[in-house]
């Protein structure tokens, strides 16, 4: 099973990167905590593809209790010495088989890990975690396309990579968990503007965080048109930078 998780969870390089991205908006975690609240006096949470924290620790800082499930040992110690001293508890293992324990949470997240894992499986886990009635929610951080920004960097990738997509992840979750009516229904979505202040540098470091098959930073050839995209931005992109981000959540409660 190690090396399985291994093998298919492979974003050691691009752990140490993560702390140049975005995390989610403050009032759409304040939201959903409430929701999932009313009938907890603490919420019990297992964090799924907790990555190095970032989801993990919004949700400590109001007063969750939070399993964290991370396969990946570069993220996850990232995560752990992040986290130190605090109420989470850090496993190691893949989100369609977490190992944690039936019927024991209050809430199932999946901070911008749900597009990496088959969503099917994804969902039957989390309706075997969670107690009865509780909610699962899976969330991402989108560009605004309309932010000047994010439209000069955008236009940048689309002239090197013409057939560019966000995947899975950019897709409007809605359709997808209405057939799932067998495992959860009563879908809330949310989604919240803010805007993130980068440097320049950071911005392209936050860049390295993104494992895709468009550039493969582990093949020369993918490496080459990084750079290619990196001298672009750092010609058409100021130094310093407010960007327009969108935090988009989709929640669900089990039936």
């Amino acid at each position: 099973m190690q090396k399985k998780i291994e093998l298919a969870y492979d974003f050691t390089k691009q752990a140490k990167f993560y702390k140049y991205r975005p995390n989610y908006a403050a009032a759409t975690i304040d939201m959903l905590v409430a929701l999932v609240r009313r009938d907890h006096s603490q919420i019990k949470v297992a964090d799924i593809g907790a990555g190095t924290g970032n989801l993990s620790i919004m949700l400590l800082e109001r007063g969750c209790r939070v399993v964290a499930v991370e396969p990946n040992d570069a993220m996850r110690e990232i995560g752990i010495e992040r986290t130190k001293g605090q109420d989470i508890e850090w496993v190691r293992a893949i989100g369609v088989d977490s190992t944690l324990e039936s019927g024991a949470f209050d809430w199932v997240t999946f901070g911008s890990s749900f597009s990496v894992m088959d969503r099917r499986e994804a969902l039957e886990e989390s309706h075997r975690l969670l107690k009865q009635g509780s909610y699962f929610s899976c969330m991402w951080n989108h560009r605004d396309f309309n932010d000047p920004f994010q439209k000069t960097a955008e236009d940048v990738i689309a002239e090197f990579i013409p057939n560019y997509t966000g995947g899975v992840r950019r897709e409007d979750q809605k359709p997808f968990l209405l057939e799932q009516k067998d495992l959860f229904d009563n879908i809330l979505y949310i989604e919240e503007d803010f805007y993130f202040h980068q440097s320049l540098e950071d911005y392209i470091k936050a860049w390295r965080s993104v494992q895709n098959n468009f550039w493969d930073l582990e093949t020369k050839e993918g490496v080459e048109l990084f750079e290619k995209m990196i001298a672009k931005w750092e010609s058409v992109l100021p130094k310093e930078m407010d960007i327009k981000y969108h935090t988009r959540c989709w929640s669900a409660k089990k039936i």
